[in-house]
């Protein structure tokens, strides 16, 4: 607890959960999702937000998450649905000519990215109105509609300006959404702009472009490359200028994160009392980092580990010239073929997903839990509280897209 420049009261938001808190209810959810045929996400989603929530603690309370899983569930179901139709329609295109069907999924696609906006929207309003602190509710107003086309216009210059219009369409998208959200009666306001996120945009964007191109050209002109057997492999030239290509990406879209982040929230007002976050590029570089040196040996030792049962379905040895048993034989099987499929996508499935969770989603939370500092948290005394929203049956589209949070 400090004392700003005026005397006014400022707080650290504090977060208390571990790593290993959050590995033993994620380990829990993933075991039961097998018999259950995955039902049992909506009551691992519930469990997570739940350990992310009552962990935050602002001025000594903690948030509260009084959402279930029956309430995803329900939710998850309706949008079902809804998206019956669309599965007839995907059904019926594969039927017609190739034009027809090409420009029909495409329809089908752009459908579905205008929706995942709404789905967004409305997943942040669900989320938010099961959201308290010291009794008082969270909310969000505004039309999920608007901004769902307010999202898909800008997608479309997105596209027409190959992303260079993207601090104009962030910074709008952050303000509509913080410009409609409540802590009781009490409304947020954002003041970001463009401005804030063009100088990192424009550095990351630029920068890699110019490196992306210059090791393309040199691909190209100078034929970077050797052809083995019909494999065209790229020279040690290549390999350097790619590698610098994707460190530059690496260190200049975390150096663009960090400042979004600091910059956008730091603008943010709850009444008279202002929020200010900080968070830095090392640390989004620290994680990434991390998460894929220990992404890549985890998914490594899987493949060691396939190999070798693999070598013992077949009832093969590996030859004294290295070379691999037919596999072929193998996967010609049909129930041991299907198993081993279902077992191994499982494994790579759930073990990135795991890591990205433990490292990732857990290092994002706590990073700008602990780097948010509220000045003059007393004047949020005075809220009064609002009831809670129970038109929203759980987040529907935001699931079904799998577009949700946490």
């Amino acid at each position: 607890m400090s004392t700003g420049q005026l005397g006014e009261r400022q707080v650290a938001v504090r977060f208390t959960g571990t790593r290993r808190q959050l590995f033993g209810i994620l380990i829990r959810g993933y075991v039961l999702m097998i018999p259950t045929i995955g039902v049992y996400r909506f009551w691992l989603t519930t469990a997570k937000r739940r350990f992310f929530w009552s962990n935050t603690e602002i001025d000594g309370d903690p948030l509260d998450y009084t959402g279930s899983a029956l309430q995803l569930l329900i939710g998850f179901m309706l949008a079902v649905a809804i998206f019956l139709p669309l599965y007839g329609l995907f059904f019926y295109l594969q039927t017609q000519n190739q034009t027809v069907a090409v420009l029909g999924i495409l329809a089908v696609f752009v459908g579905l990215w205008f929706l995942s906006g709404y789905a967004l929207y409305r997943g942040r309003d669900f989320r938010l109105s099961r959201t308290l602190w010291r009794g008082i509710r969270f909310d969000q107003d505004g039309n999920a509609w608007g901004y769902a086309l307010w999202r898909f216009l800008w997608s479309v210059l997105m596209v027409l300006t190959l992303g260079l219009v993207y601090p104009g369409m962030a910074a709008g998208l952050w303000r509509y959404r913080y410009n409609h959200t409540w802590f009781g009666n009490r409304q947020f306001s954002m003041t970001g702009n463009w401005r804030k996120l063009a100088g990192p945009y424009y550095l990351a964007y630029f920068l890699t472009l110019i490196s992306a191109l210059i090791t393309l050209g040199y691909v190209i002109g100078a034929q970077g490359y050797t052809n083995t057997d019909g494999w065209f492999m790229p020279d040690a030239t290549s390999v350097l200028l790619g590698a610098v290509t994707l460190l530059i990406f690496w260190v200049t879209s975390s150096i663009f994160r960090a400042r979004e982040t600091t910059r956008m929230l730091s603008t943010l007002r709850i009444g008279a009392c202002e929020v200010t976050v900080n968070v830095t590029a090392r640390s989004f570089m620290l994680q990434s980092a991390v998460f894929g040196i220990v992404t890549s040996l985890a998914l490594g030792l899987l493949i060691v580990i396939g190999v070798v049962i693999l070598y013992a379905v077949g009832g093969e040895a590996p030859g004294s010239d290295g070379s691999l048993p037919n596999f072929a034989t193998i996967f010609s099987g049909g129930l041991i073929s299907a198993t081993l499929l279902v077992i191994g996508y499982l494994l790579v499935f759930g073990t990135f997903t795991l890591l990205w969770e433990i490292i990732l989603g857990f290092g994002f939370w706590r990073l700008i839990a602990r780097g948010t500092v509220l000045t003059n948290p007393d004047s949020l005394k005075t809220v009064q509280a609002r009831a809670e929203d129970h038109s929203l049956a759980g987040e529907g589209l935001a699931d079904a897209l799998n577009v949700g949070a946490y």
